[in-house]
């Protein structure tokens, strides 16, 4: 346990669902602990270090770090933060410049300076953390400094992509004497120049932040005090939520709370804010295990596969079946897998199962995890093993692990067949769909060499500013994911937020990549 004393239009806008119009006015952000807001998340972080996360990590990450680019409330377009100012300073989108604003400090008062901010880079490529955030930096040559306050971004081709890249949590800026150029900082501590500061951290239960008094960006804080409370499961959390031990719930609430918070009524005391996230879930497969690494194999399982009983069944119909690893309401959007393989087909399976020589029952293990993904995915699974076994064709084993980093430690490590993944994107953009998961190093730590995606498709595509117009190199990219079943789609959800009526600020909370921004929230007093 860390202690800070001893060391596009958003497609995730959010309309909001009030289950009760209570009469009050904003508080004035009093710092004491009847002020404190408490959040409720199943999505612990994984480590503290952003060299090291690719993952929803960065829900703490945006609130603690800063970064030079990030979204405003209600925008889709980056725009400066810790910087003052950042623009492309070439015509071809090869050389990106950023000053940054007067007199920035880290939150132990540190200089936060070019070399910081270099450091901060430089230090994700060297470290080389497997599924870490590398990945996001494959069209980055070098980083210059020019005097203490310029920063110079080479890069080795076109990418109209990178402003949002530098948005991300993954590039949050961090104290060079605290975070060291070549291995992760392993004391458990974070040192930021975010709205907030850490002041403790109990890995798996809770963060206490408070406000920090040394932040220069452009986040409007509403409130002193944030406590993020660690969930395993939804219905604890829901529970909490309904006792008032929490005021907030977001991430990994099981559709029958969503069901049941829809229901309520003004007695309850309760908000339910709907937003139209760009959340998925598919499936990958892992290419150096015996059945998977068969075409025939996967292709069987997309033909079986009832993405809408899925969704109705187990989701009851709080998500939406997805036949693309790009969403609806995403530039270049499509229905691949329902296109080549229609509606779901046990004599269909069987044919590419015969037609590639196999005849016998196809053992699959497939795992999944709880851990920020939420209870419900254990029914999801069970639902996955029934329409498999219901064909006669696959004799499938259901595998899990409770903690997230446990579960990202074994796929990383090439130990599961068949896993379950989810995806938040990192910025609002169709490349974002795509490009993590292809490529020698990329989010899932399972290696997918695609190279007319990654050497022609992707650069072809980050060369055109207007971003609606990369919709014909989307689709053939997508054309080559659905060819080769690695990764499988399977949903699309919303994202929900579950508040006390005493909360403002829910609709304004989440960012285009659906990550909580804390300090929108603000509690309201009576008239």
């Amino acid at each position: 346990m860390f202690n800070r004393t001893r060391c596009l239009q958003a497609a995730a806008t959010v309309a909001s669902i009030s289950l009760l119009m209570g009469c009050g006015v904003l508080s004035s952000g009093d710092s004491d602990d009847d002020q404190r807001i408490v959040v409720g998340t199943t999505s612990a972080p994984s480590t503290l270090d952003p060299a090291a996360a690719w993952d929803g990590s960065w829900e703490l990450f945006r609130n603690v770090y800063q970064t030079l680019l990030s979204f405003p409330t209600g925008g889709s377009v980056p725009e400066p933060d810790a910087a003052k100012e950042c623009e492309f300073t070439d015509g071809s989108s090869r050389t990106y410049r950023c000053e940054l604003r007067k007199d920035m400090s880290f939150s132990n008062g540190d200089k936060l300076d070019a070399a910081a901010v270099k450091h901060s880079v430089d230090r994700i490529r060297k470290i080389k953390v497997l599924g870490g955030p590398e990945g996001l930096l494959g069209s980055l040559d070098r980083v210059e400094t020019k005097g203490d306050h310029e920063v110079v971004f080479h890069l080795k081709k076109a990418d109209a992509t990178f402003p949002f890249v530098l948005a991300t949590p993954a590039l949050s800026l961090v104290n060079p004497k605290e975070y060291p150029a070549d291995k992760l900082r392993e004391d458990g501590g974070i040192s930021g120049s975010g709205p907030y500061v850490l002041d403790s951290y109990e890995e798996g239960k809770t963060a206490q932040l408070s406000g920090n008094s040394r932040y220069k960006g452009r986040a409007d804080r509403k409130n002193d005090a944030v406590t993020i409370r660690y969930f395993q499961d939804s219905s604890t959390m829901v529970d909490a939520l309904k006792e008032q031990k929490i005021d907030v719930t977001y991430r990994g609430l099981a559709s029958e709370d969503v069901v049941e918070l829809q229901g309520k009524n003004a007695k309850d005391g309760l908000q339910l804010l709907e937003g139209a996230g760009m959340e998925i879930r598919y499936l990958v497969f892992n290419l150096e295990e015996t059945w998977t690494k068969n075409p025939a194999v996967r292709k069987a399982v997309a033909q079986v596969i009832d993405r809408g009983a899925i969704a109705h069944k187990v989701y009851k119909d709080t998500v939406e079946p997805l036949y693309s690893m790009v969403p609806q309401g995403v530039t270049g959007h499509t229905t691949g897998f329902f296109d080549d393989y229609g509606k779901p087909s046990t004599t269909k399976a069987r044919k590419i199962l015969t037609d590639a020589g196999i005849t016998e029952t196809v053992p699959l293990t497939l795992w999944y995890t709880t851990d920020r993904y939420g209870s419900v995915t254990e029914p999801e699974f069970k639902e996955i093993k029934r329409q498999l076994e219901k064909t006669g064709l696959f004799d499938v084993t259901l595998k899990s692990h409770d903690l997230w980093k446990t579960y990202e430690q074994g796929y990383r490590n090439g130990d599961f067949p068949v896993f379950g993944r989810g995806w938040f994107p990192d910025f609002p953009d169709p490349d974002n769909f795509i490009a993590p998961f292809v490529g020698e190093r990329n989010a899932l730590g399972t290696p997918y060499l695609a190279p007319k995606i990654t050497d022609e498709l992707l650069p072809q595509s980050r060369q055109e500013s207007d971003r609606g117009a990369v919709a014909g190199q989307i689709k053939k990219a997508q054309e080559i994911l659905v060819d080769d079943v690695r990764l499988l789609p399977l949903w699309q959800g919303k994202q929900y937020i579950a508040a006390s009526e005493e909360i403002a600020g829910g609709e304004r909370a989440l960012d285009p990549s659906t990550i909580m921004m804390m300090w929108e929230l603000t509690r309201k007093t009576s008239w």
